[in-house]
């Protein structure tokens, strides 16, 4: 039993034929885990324990004839922002070490609903700020396809989980690219949802109005599977959407992109474009054609100016979202003050990352009186028009094409020192979370050095099914998703 490369509708089909049981699964992933996880430092927390007493219990399910819920048996690893009952959440940061939540949130009361177990919480970027998973505070995660390479971020534990055959499914959150870069340098179907689809009850917040939570995945396949089971109106979340979700969006998956306009934004290709990613770009758009698809070129003038909105509103919410840390209430306290104004100023200093800092900075700054009018007012009359610019594309074009990364996975510490270069890498990706549209990335080809390619199709608001169907037809004509990457165990 080849654990790693295993699909959920492979292990739920084995669970139906009685080939293998849910301890056994279980078992065999803890076992992959504590093996290997060593060389690729994904786990911030193990929950070895809890998960094979939930596994023991789905087997006398199974033996009493129960029938088991849409994911039952699957396990599942999370980013370590979304809350979990009584298992620490710390969203890699020293300001939320020992943070143990008292509540579930809603994705995972609807994950362990659906009969998920929960294996784990996976390292990320310190509160969702990053693009590689170097701003960790307790480890640096690395990429199973090449240990000296990053694998994206934030949400780079949740997708170098799946590459490295850690957990059939694993959740991330996306407030700027955070799942669909890992995605793509970890050679994953990574699923960033429309704005508000999703609740995000739950998932501590980075920027309120871009974060959104979505599934990576072995298969578009797998990912249409669980998206049935995360989306929907919850009453705890002021921003979810308000009309009952009644998609299956696994059902006609296979109905090929026959007809089906594909706008390909020229700004997108221009330079600073890696040339083998190009390459398997262009691979994919002939793909496509072959398979029917009516593909143009057009303008889609927003990616650099995109980009710095981005980091204003951003910023400036993360600004106003991370107050609350103060070393009075909850999370890390310093030991060295004497008054109120210390406490505050030394907890923050000392509980927060470089990287958080920095960004608290900006957005305080673009919030402060004086600036306010000059940077924030202006990113978000940006916004504004960065969405009609998308409906105006979505009025002629079914779905976008587009690069998912502009560069190959980069060398661990290639970029620490220089943030604006590391901050280049989500230029394909933010105006995604800017306009609130869903977009997806899937792997469409490997550079020379076999590192892996993502490509990424973006759609109109709601329009998730048509967005797996394009993606599906292009992942069964590529034929590339089965291939893993070999781990070699550490000394």
């Amino acid at each position: 039993m080849k654990i790693q490369c295993m699909t959920i509708e492979e292990i739920k089909q084995g669970y139906i034929e009685k080939r293998f049981t849910v301890t056994e699964i279980v078992k065999s992933y803890i076992n992959r885990i504590k093996k290997l996880d060593g060389e690729i430092n994904v786990f911030i927390t193990l929950c070895e324990e809890s998960a094979l007493k939930e596994a023991k219990e789905m087997d006398e399910k199974i033996k009493r004839g129960e029938k088991l819920g849409a994911l039952g048996g699957i396990p599942v690893a999370l980013k370590d922002n979304i809350c979990t009952r009584g298992i620490k959440t710390t969203c890699a940061s020293k300001m939320l070490e020992a943070f143990i939540p008292p509540y579930d949130a809603t994705i995972v009361k609807k994950l362990k609903d659906a009969g998920a177990i929960i294996i784990g919480k996976t390292n990320m970027d310190e509160f969702a700020m990053g693009s590689s998973t170097e701003n960790s505070a307790f480890k640096i995660t690395k990429n199973p396809w090449d240990t000296k390479k990053v694998p994206g971020g934030s949400s780079g534990g949740s997708a170098a989980a799946l590459s490295a055959g850690f957990a059939p499914l694993t959740i991330g959150s996306d407030t700027g690219g955070s799942i669909r870069l890992p995605a793509a340098f970890c050679g994953n179907v990574g699923f960033k949802p429309t704005y508000g689809l999703v609740s995000r009850y739950g998932l501590i917040a980075f920027a309120s109005s871009l974060d959104q939570i979505g599934p990576f995945t072995k298969t578009v396949k797998d990912c249409a599977m669980s998206l049935n089971i995360l989306v929907g109106n919850d009453p705890l979340d002021g921003t979810s959407v308000q009309e009952e979700i009644k998609i299956d969006y696994v059902s006609d998956l296979d109905q090929g992109v026959k007809g089906l306009k594909i706008g390909v934004p020229k700004e997108f290709f221009g330079e600073g474009l890696d040339e083998e990613i190009h390459e398997s770009i262009q691979n994919a758009i002939k793909k496509l054609e072959d398979l029917g698809a009516i593909i143009e070129e057009f303008s889609l003038p927003i990616k650099k100016k995109g980009l710095s909105a981005y980091y204003m509103i951003s910023s400036a919410e993360a600004s106003s979202n991370l107050a609350r840390y103060d070393g009075v209430r909850y999370g890390y306290r310093t030991e060295n003050f004497k008054t109120i104004d210390e406490l505050m100023i030394n907890s923050r200093s000392e509980g927060f990352g470089e990287e958080v800092k920095r960004r608290i900075m900006l957005g305080t700054f673009v919030l402060s009186s004086g600036y306010y009018d000059a940077y924030y007012k202006k990113a978000m009359l940006f916004r504004k028009k960065i969405r009609n610019t998308f409906k105006e594309a979505f009025e002629k074009y079914d779905v976008i094409l587009s690069p998912t990364s502009p560069k190959l996975p980069f060398n661990i510490g290639e970029k620490s020192e220089d943030p604006l270069q590391m901050y280049l890498s989500d230029i394909y990706t933010v105006n995604m979370n800017i306009a609130g549209v869903p977009a997806i990335s899937i792997p469409c080809g490997f550079s020379q050095s076999k590192l892996p390619i993502g490509v990424q199709f973006i759609g109109d608001h709601y329009t998730e099914k048509k967005l797996l169907q394009v993606a599906f037809a292009l992942e069964q004509a590529l034929g590339i998703y089965k291939e893993v990457p070999v781990i070699k165990e550490g000394k």
